[in-house]
C-alpha cells in the first residue's frame, strides 16, 4: 500500500487556479479533486454527519481505489465529549458504510479542553466495529501518558502526529501498524504554507517509523489560499523521492497556480 497524501476537504473557493481551472463548477470538484489525489480527509461529517446516501453519492463520485477519511462527528467528541459513544458511534458508522470501499480511517479530534481519560478512551474506541481504522487526535497536554499510549496500542488505533507551525504537537508514538498525519499550519511565507526542509523532516520521520508498504496517510489542513494543495504534493514528491511508494498527486500544479 501507498503513503496516501491529500487535504482536509476539497471545496475551497481560493482553490480556483490552484488545483480547479477557473470556471469548474463547484458540483464538479470532487471529481476534479479525485483525478489528482487519491486520497481527502472529510472534515464536513464532524459539523453535520451527513446520510447513507450521501456518502455513496461521494463514493459513485470517486475513482476505484479512492480513499476517504471521515472525521467523527462533533457531537461525539465535543458536545457528548466521549460519554455514552455507543449510539454515536454506530450512527457514525452506518452511514459511513455508504462509502462501501472508499471508506479510509476515521479520526476523533479531541476538544483541547479534553483532559486524558483512559478508561473513557478504552470504552470509546471499543464501540468501533473490529477492522475499524481509527486515528486519535488530542490535543491537551495530559493525555501524553503510559496509560493512554497502552490504550491505543491495545485497540490498533493510531496516534495522529499532529503538526502546527512546523513543529509536532504530539509524541511521535507508534501505537498501531498504520500511521495517520495532519499538518495544521505551517511557517513558510506566504502563510500558512510549509518549507520544505520541514516536509523533508516529516518524511524522515514516517520513513523511521513505518516500513515502505505500510499503510499512513497524511492530510494538509492548511487551506488557505491553496496551501494544502501545494504542501500535499511538495510532500509526495519529497516521499518518493526517499523511495516511498506514494498516492497520486498533481503533476502540472505550478502550471496551474
Amino acid at each position: 500500500m501507498p503513503l496516501f497524501v491529500g487535504t482536509s476537504g476539497w471545496q475551497y473557493d481560493d482553490w480556483r487556479g490552484v488545483l480547479y481551472e477557473a470556471g469548474t463548477p463547484r458540483r464538479r470538484w470532487l471529481e476534479e479533486y479525485a483525478q489528482r489525489f487519491a486520497t481527502v480527509e472529510n472534515n464536513a461529517a464532524f459539523y453535520r454527519l451527513p446520510p447513507a446516501e450521501t456518502f455513496a453519492d461521494w463514493r459513485e463520485r470517486t475513482p476505484d481505489g479512492f480513499v476517504m477519511a471521515v472525521k467523527t462527528s462533533r457531537y461525539l467528541t465535543h458536545v457528548k465529549r466521549l460519554h455514552d459513544p455507543q449510539e454515536p458511534v454506530q450512527r457514525l458508522w452506518a452511514a459511513a458504510q455508504g462509502l462501501g470501499p472508499r471508506l479510509g480511517p476515521l479520526l476523533l479530534q479531541l476538544p483541547p479542553t479534553l483532559r486524558a481519560d483512559a478508561e473513557l478512551l478504552d470504552t470509546c474506541l471499543g464501540c468501533f466495529p473490529p477492522g475499524a481504522r481509527v486515528a486519535v487526535e488530542p490535543r491537551h497536554e495530559s493525555w501524553w501518558v503510559p496509560e493512554i499510549r497502552a490504550v491505543l496500542e491495545r485497540r490498533g488505533a493510531a496516534l495522529c502526529w499532529a503538526d502546527r507551525q512546523a513543529r509536532p504537537v504530539t509524541p511521535l508514538w507508534r501505537t498501531a501498524d498504520w500511521g495517520y498525519l495532519r499538518f495544521h499550519a505551517g511557517i513558510a511565507h506566504p502563510w500558512p504554507r510549509y518549507g520544505r526542509q520541514s516536509l523533508a523532516s516529516w518524511v524522515a520521520r514516517v520513513v523511521a517509523a513505518w516500513p515502505d508498504g505500510a499503510d499512513v496517510y497524511a492530510y494538509f489542513n492548511n487551506d488557505l489560499g491553496g496551501a494544502a494543495v501545494v504542501d500535499a504534493t511538495t510532500f509526495a514528491w519529497a516521499a518518493a523521492r526517499a523511495g516511498r511508494t506514494v498516492s497520486r498527486t498533481p503533476q502540472s500544479l505550478t502550471a496551474r497556480r
